[in-house]
C-alpha cells in the first residue's frame, strides 16, 4: 500500500485545488493521500467528492503551526473532530496571527522590492490562510526572483530583517489539544535544520510524547541521512513510530508527490486510535 500522509492544497499554501490534488494522487500510483493544509480544515470536503472519482482513499489531517521558545515545529494532526471547538479556536488564532505577520512582512519588504498587500492577496486568492509562500508567489511574479526557494534563501528567511514572527501554539498542548479533538498527532520534519537554524530539543519530544504524540516524520526530503538516522534514534528512544511524506505543494516546491512514503502499520495505528475513518472510494 503506498500512502503519503502529508500534501497541500491552494486551501493553504499548495497550488493545486483539492479534487486536483487528489487526481494527481491517483496518476502517482498513491493508495493513500492525507490532505494536510496548514491551520485549515477547509478543503476536506472538496477532497472527499474527489474520492470516487479518483480512486484514492483520503486521509484528512491539518498541519498545525508550533513554536517553543521561539523554535517553529509543524505538528500533523490526523482525523481529528473537524467541530472540536478547542482545535478550531487555536486554528482561528493561528490563521489571524499569520495573516496580520504577513501584512507586517509586506510592508518591509515594500520599502525595496515591488510588491503589495494586493499582490499577495492575488497569488493567495483560494487559500484560507495567507503565508510567507504567498508573499514568494507575488515577489516571483514581479520578477524579483526564480522561484520560491529562492525568495525564502532571502528576504523570506527567518534570519532576514524582513521577517515577522507569528502566534503559534505550545507543541506540548498542540498534542494534547489533537488528542482531545480525537486526532492523531505526528511531528513534521523534526530535524530538517535546512529549514532554521535552532531546532526544537529532544527534552521537547519526550514531554509530547507523553502528551500523546505518536510517531515522527523521518523521510523526508529536507531530512538529510544524518538527520534521518537522528529521527530514528529519538523516535526508538520514545517509543514512537516513524512516518514518510512527500510534503507536496504543487508547482510551490519540487517535492514529488510519493517521494516518500508512510509504513502501512502506522496507518492502521491512526486508524485504531483516530474519531474518524479513511474516507474510502
Amino acid at each position: 500500500m503506498r500512502i503519503d500522509p502529508h500534501t497541500h492544497s491552494a486551501c493553504s499554501d499548495g497550488t493545486d485545488s483539492p479534487a486536483e490534488l487528489m487526481t494527481k494522487a491517483a496518476g502517482a500510483g498513491l493508495d493513500v493521500v492525507g490532505l494536510t493544509d496548514h491551520d485549515t480544515m477547509s478543503g476536506w470536503q472538496e477532497a472527499a467528492r474527489a474520492v470516487p472519482f479518483a480512486g484514492v482513499a483520503l486521509l484528512r489531517g491539518t498541519e498545525i503551526s508550533c513554536a517553543a521558545d521561539g523554535v517553529t515545529l509543524h505538528l500533523l494532526s490526523y482525523l481529528h473532530r473537524a467541530d472540536d471547538a478547542g482545535l478550531e479556536a487555536a486554528f482561528a488564532r493561528a490563521r489571524r496571527s499569520r495573516d496580520n505577520r504577513a501584512q507586517r512582512m509586506v510592508e518591509r519588504l515594500s520599502q525595496d522590492y515591488p510588491v503589495t498587500w494586493e499582490d499577495v492577496l492575488t497569488q493567495s486568492a483560494d487559500s484560507h490562510t495567507i503565508g510567507r509562500p504567498h508573499i514568494a508567489d507575488a515577489l516571483v511574479a514581479a520578477g524579483s526572483f526564480p522561484d520560491r526557494n529562492a525568495a525564502f534563501a532571502g528576504p523570506l528567511a527567518t534570519s532576514s530583517p524582513y521577517y515577522v514572527h507569528h502566534w503559534a501554539l505550545d507543541p506540548v498542548e498542540a498534542c494534547r489539544l489533537v488528542r482531545a479533538a480525537g486526532g492523531v498527532p505526528v511531528a513534521a520534519h523534526p530535524r530538517a535544520a535546512s529549514r532554521q537554524r535552532r531546532l526544537v530539543p529532544d527534552e521537547t519530544f519526550a514531554q509530547m510524547a507523553e502528551a500523546g504524540l505518536a510517531a515522527l516524520e523521518m523521510n523526508h526530503r529536507d531530512q538529510d541521512p544524518e538527520q534521518r538516522e537522528q529521527v530514528r534514534l529519538l523516535a526508538q528512544r520514545l517509543g514512537l513510530g516513524l512516518s514518510g511524506a512527500s510534503d507536496y505543494h504543487g508547482t510551490g516546491k519540487p517535492n514529488r508527490l510519493g517521494e516518500n512514503l508512510m509504513p502501512p502499520e502506522l496507518l492502521e495505528q491512526i486508524l485504531d486510535e483516530g474519531a474518524l475513518d479513511l474516507v474510502r472510494p
